[in-house]
């Protein structure tokens, strides 16, 4: 299976600790995967590095060939808002937009023109379930509401990748499993990747393919359903 998303020898050190302690890792377009593990194992540290918020010590990083850890904070900010969609355990929303406004708000910011960019946002909302809710806030909707607005978010620019750091993190059991099948619904049909980050080992549990990190190191490198 050809890699999309490559991570190798990745190190990121935090003073004298060790976040990430040479990671290797790879995923092909289209996948989804659950990367599990204890606080403070590495988890978020492995997401951030791969999606270019934070820069690795050391190792490499490959998008589609091109070197991502070599690119500048720019050009880094450009890809995460072009070629990445991003879903957190808050859903950081913007409390002052609408649903459709928060969703529109990444093509907006890419330079698409205002109508298309609310059509495509009020289309996806109706797919995740929104339909009625386009105009509500952040604060009239529920958790798991607000965490479909992210996902739509995340997936209306259609990115190649898509990362989600606990996004179940502060929804109830029943919420958090349907949000999960959600977003990967979502990115089948646009052919994302996903890469969740959980301590849920339920939430890992729906997904093809699990990796583990303790204390920054890979501890089983692939586990399929």
């Amino acid at each position: 299976m050809t890699s999309l998303l490559s991570g190798r020898g990745l190190v990121k050190r935090y003073g004298d600790a060790y976040a990430l302690a040479g990671v290797d890792i790879d995923i092909a377009a289209g996948e989804v995967i659950a990367i599990v593990g204890p606080s403070g194992s590495g988890k978020t540290s492995l997401l951030h590095v791969l999606a270019g918020i934070l820069k690795s010590d050391e190792g490499t990083i490959t998008l589609g060939g091109q070197r991502v850890d070599q690119l500048s904070e720019t050009k880094r900010s450009e890809l995460r808002r072009t070629e990445f969609g991003f879903v957190f355990q808050s859903g950081m929303l913007v409390a002052e937009l609408t649903a459709e406004e928060n969703v529109a708000l990444p093509l907006l910011l890419g330079g698409r023109d205002r109508g298309m960019a609310i059509a495509t946002a009020r289309t996806w909302l109706g797919r995740l379930g929104l339909a009625g809710k386009e105009t509500r806030r952040p604060g009239e909707l529920s958790g798991g509401e607000a965490q479909r607005v992210a996902i739509a978010r995340a997936i209306a620019h259609r990115p190649k990748v898509i990362f989600a750091d606990e996004p179940t993190g502060a929804l109830d059991t029943k919420t958090g499993h349907a949000t999960i099948g959600a977003l990967v619904d979502a990115a089948r049909e646009t052919g994302a990747a996903v890469i969740v980050v959980t301590h849920d080992r339920e939430i890992a549990a729906m997904m093809p393919r699990t990796v583990a990190i303790r204390d920054g190191r890979i501890e089983q490198p692939v586990a399929v359903q």
